[in-house]
C-alpha cells in the first residue's frame, strides 16, 4: 500500500523469498493469495473474498468471546463534529496528524467540520452522558464492529492502512477497580484469541506513558514477534480513568446520593491480525493458515485418471459431504482446466492446512493420501473414520503452529544489562530484548532515536529490575522493559 503497483508487478507470478526481501515477500503473498488489492485511493485497500473470509472467522471467534463476557454490540456514527473531538485535549492532540475531515455536504460548505472517526471515544462519550444517570445504569458494556480512518503517510496492506476494520469496545463503570478489572479481562481475552485461534504467541503487558493511547490513564497491549524478528502490536486495552468522563460530563448519582464521574475503558483489535498470521506462520511458498481461521480447512483434489468421473469423483463428493457434516470447512476442486500439480501448488500458497488426494489406486485401497501444509508430512489415511482422523490432524496442526511460533519467539528473545550489549543485539539478530529501564521518557526517546527500538510493553512478572541500573542513563531501574524494532 506504500505505492501503487506498476504494470510489471500488478500480477505476482512468483513469491520473493523471505531471506531475500521479507517486506516484498509479504506483499507478494498478500496479492498472490488474493487477500487484498490496491484501491484507487492511496492507503485504502480492498479486502478480497479470501482475505475477508479469514477476517470473518477471526471476527466470529472474537464476537463469541466478547458477548460471553457480558458485552453487547451497537453501532455509532462514522462522522463526529470537530468540537466533540476537541473536548479531551490530550486525545485530540494525539490524533490531530491523522484526522480526515468532511467539509462539504449536499453541495454546501458545512457550518462545522466533521471528523471521519479515527476512534469513537468522543461520540460514544456524548451518548453515555445522555444514557447514564444512576449507579443502577452501570456498568455499560458496549462493543461495535466498524471501520475507522487514520491518515497514514506510509501504508502496508493489513498492517497499517488509512482505513481499517476493527472492533472497539467502550465501557463505563461505577468504580476505578471495576474499570481496571475490565481492562485486564479484555487483554486476557485478546491473548486467548491470538494464541488459541491465530496460533500467534503474544506478550501481554503495560505500555510506557509515551506509548499509551492518547487520553488514557494506562494502556496495555499484546505484542507478537513476526518471522523477520520485528514486533507487532496485535491489540490494546485502555483504562481511561475518568479523563473522558470529565471531558464529556458522564456523571451518575452514586449509592451514597453524591454525583460522581464514571470510570471508562476502551479496547480494540483490527484487520492487522491477518498481517500477524501471514508474518508469523508463512514461508517461501506462501501462507500457512491455522485451521481455526482457514476458509478451507481441507481441499480435496481428485486425480483424473481413466474413468475418474465415474469412480473417483463420486467418492470425492461423498467424502466432501462427510467432512462437511462433521463441521469441517472443505473444498472439492474437480476443475479440469488445471492439473493436480498446479492445484497442489495453488492451495499450498493459499495456506490450506490439509490436502487430500484421491485417485483410482486410493479407491482400491479404500484410503486417501493426505499432505499437511505446516510440516509437509504426507501419509495414507483409511476412508473408514476419515472425518475423525481429519479432525485430529487439524488439531495437531493448530497446536503445532503455536508451539513452533513460540519456539521462534523464545529463540529470538534476549536480555541486555548494558547499553553496548543492547545496541549490539539490536543491530544483529532481531527480536525482543529485555532490559532494565528507569521509566524516564527522555531515556526512552534517546534509545528509540539511536537504535530504532521502542518499548513494546512491560509484562507482569517481568517488570522488576531490583538493583540494576537503567541501560541508558545508569539511574536505578524501575522495570524490565521489552524492547524491539516494530511495525
Amino acid at each position: 500500500m506504500a505505492a501503487k503497483p506498476t504494470q510489471d508487478d500488478a500480477f505476482v507470478t512468483e513469491i520473493t523469498k523471505q531471506s531475500v526481501d521479507f517486506s516484498r515477500w509479504y506483499l507478494d503473498v498478500v496479492r498472490k493469495a488474493e487477500l487484498a488489492d490496491y484501491s484507487p485511493v492511496k492507503g485504502f485497500m480492498v479486502i478480497r473474498p479470501y482475505g475477508y473470509a479469514i477476517w470473518e472467522l477471526i471476527q466470529q471467534q472474537l464476537d463469541q468471546r466478547i458477548k460471553a463476557s457480558g458485552h453487547v454490540n451497537a453501532y455509532f456514527p462514522l462522522l463526529i463534529p470537530e468540537s466533540l473531538l476537541k473536548k479531551e485535549a490530550e486525545h485530540v492532540e494525539g490524533f490531530a496528524p491523522q484526522v480526515a475531515y468532511v467539509t462539504h455536504g449536499g453541495g454546501e460548505e458545512l457550518e462545522e467540520k466533521l471528523v471521519v472517526r479515527p476512534t469513537s471515544e468522543a461520540i460514544i462519550g456524548v451518548m453515555y452522558a445522555k444514557w447514564i444517570q444512576s449507579w443502577r445504569d452501570l456498568p455499560v458494556l458496549i462493543n461495535q464492529w466498524a471501520n475507522v480512518v487514520r491518515w497514514e503517510k506510509v501504508t502496508r496492506p493489513f498492517l497499517r492502512t488509512t482505513e481499517f476494520l476493527w472492533q472497539e469496545g467502550h465501557t463505563a463503570h461505577e468504580t476505578a477497580d471495576e474499570a481496571q478489572e475490565e481492562t485486564m479481562k479484555i487483554l486476557a481475552l485478546y491473548k486467548d484469541v491470538c494464541e488459541n485461534v491465530l496460533a500467534v504467541p503474544v506478550m501481554d503487558g503495560r505500555k510506557s506513558d509515551s506509548e499509551k493511547f492518547a487520553g488514557a490513564s494506562r494502556t496495555y497491549s499484546i505484542e507478537a514477534l513476526m518471522g523477520d524478528g520485528r514486533a507487532l502490536q496485535a491489540g490494546t486495552s485502555h483504562n481511561l480513568g475518568q479523563n473522558f468522563a470529565k471531558a464529556f460530563e458522564i456523571q451518575f448519582q452514586g449509592r451514597d446520593k453524591t454525583v460522581q464521574h464514571v470510570w471508562t475503558t476502551s479496547w480494540g483489535v483490527t484487520t492487522r491480525l491477518i498481517g500477524a498470521v501471514i508474518m508469523t506462520h508463512g514461508d517461501d511458498s506462501g501462507l500457512i493458515l491455522p485451521p481455526a481461521i482457514a476458509p478451507w480447512q481441507v481441499v480435496i483434489v481428485p486425480i483424473p485418471r481413466g474413468t475418474w468421473k465415474e469412480t473417483v469423483l463420486p467418492k470425492c463428493e461423498e467424502i466432501r459431504d462427510q467432512l462437511k457434516a462433521a463441521g469441517i470447512r472443505v473444498k472439492l476442486d474437480a476443475d479440469e482446466s488445471q492439473t493436480p500439480g498446479w492445484k497442489f501448488s495453488e492451495y499450498e500458497m493459499r495456506g490450506v492446512p490439509l490436502r487430500l488426494e484421491i485417485g483410482p489406486k486410493d479407491i482400491e485401497k479404500s484410503s486417501v493420501f493426505a499432505a499437511r501444509r505446516d510440516t509437509r508430512a504426507k501419509a495414507s489415511i483409511p476412508m473408514d473414520g476419515l472425518a475423525d482422523a481429519v479432525k485430529g490432524l487439524l488439531a495437531e496442526i493448530q497446536a503445532g503452529l503455536l508451539e513452533r511460533a513460540r519456539k521462534f519467539r523464545d529463540e529470538h528473545t534476549f536480555s541486555a544489562d548494558s547499553y553496548d550489549e543492547f545496541k549490539a543485539t539490536m543491530a544483529g539478530r532481531p527480536g525482543f530484548v529485555i532490559a532494565p529501564w528507569c521509566e524516564d521518557a527522555a531515556c526512552e526517546a534517546e534509545i528509540k532515536a539511536e537504535t530504532q527500538a521502542t518499548i513494546r510493553n512491560i509484562p507482569e512478572g517481568y517488570g522488576e529490575a531490583p538493583g540494576k541500573p537503567c541501560i541508558k542513563c545508569g539511574k536505578p531501574a524501575q522495570v524490565s522493559a521489552w524492547f524491539a524494532k516494530a511495525y
